[in-house]
């Protein structure tokens, strides 16, 4: 299982560890990943995904799941969560 977020595409990054003494080693700075359902009004369902705590709220900000996704790249998006975008807007076309 990776360690990237399905709808940001957040990933690990690198930096240093600092000491006292000013010495450096490696480290790897990890996404705050959730494994969360959210649910879709337009197929009526939850869609298991796993997300950055700050997905989380910018889908509750944006207004829910149906109204990120209408609004999100699809080149950030996760192959997951690209099927569920274009089902969601299959099923809001012919509505």
């Amino acid at each position: 299982m990776s360690r990237r977020c399905e709808l940001t595409g957040k990933g690990p990054m690198t930096g240093n560890n600092v000491s006292h003494a000013n010495n450096k080693t490696k480290r790897r700075f990890l996404p705050n990943l959730n494994d969360v359902t959210l649910q879709s009004e337009t197929l009526g369902r939850g869609i298991k995904l796993r997300i950055s705590a700050a997905a989380l709220r910018s889908v509750d900000h944006r207004g829910g799941l149906d109204a990120y996704l209408a609004k999100a790249k699809d080149d950030e998006l996760s192959p997951n969560a690209l099927k569920v975008k274009k089902e969601i807007a299959k099923a809001q076309a012919s509505a």
